[in-house]
């Protein structure tokens, strides 16, 4: 039976998500098999109440975990850029985290850097080069979009070679 790795990229107007599934006990990690079971982006609106889009993020996140079932969560870790954004990802990065711990999943973290070092090889790689590796690994024609459900995608993957 394979394992199942949910990846999360954190954002308030946009939550990434990517579910794949892989099988750990392959010889190379990085050639194991890995299959999609699910990728997207959870919405709030940026009209909405604060207090709202959190909640949004909530009970959603809560619905995507019961129909996924992972084994385990990858998140991206929060990178900062500008004070304003910073500050509105750690706030759903805050209800992420207490969805898992309702949940008791374990996590683990990595930086984009590390993200990028995973798929590409090389640290400072362009999103474009990360979204390309991603649908190579992934086996798809087309990048996945949105951006955010890439990433997440890429959170996932990152995970399952070290799973």
């Amino acid at each position: 039976m394979g394992k199942r790795i949910l990846g999360l990229d954190p954002g308030l107007a946009a939550l990434g998500f990517g579910a794949i599934i892989c099988n750990p006990n392959h010889a190379q990690l990085r050639d194991a098999p890995v299959n999609i079971l699910d990728f997207g982006v959870i919405s709030t609106s940026a009209d909405a109440e604060m207090g709202q889009r959190l909640r949004t993020l909530y009970e959603d996140l809560h619905t995507l975990i019961d129909e996924l079932q992972p084994d385990l969560v990858a998140i991206e870790k929060l990178f900062f850029y500008r004070m304003g954004n910073t500050i509105l990802v750690a706030q759903a990065r805050g209800v992420i985290l207490l969805v898992l711990a309702q949940h008791e999943l374990s996590y683990i973290e990595f930086t984009p850097a590390q993200i990028k070092q995973a798929l590409t090889g090389y640290g400072n790689a362009e999103k474009f080069q990360v979204q390309q590796a991603v649908a190579q690994k992934l086996h798809l024609d087309d990048i996945p979009r949105p951006d955010d459900a890439a990433d997440a995608l890429a959170v996932a993957l990152t995970a399952s070679f070290q799973s």
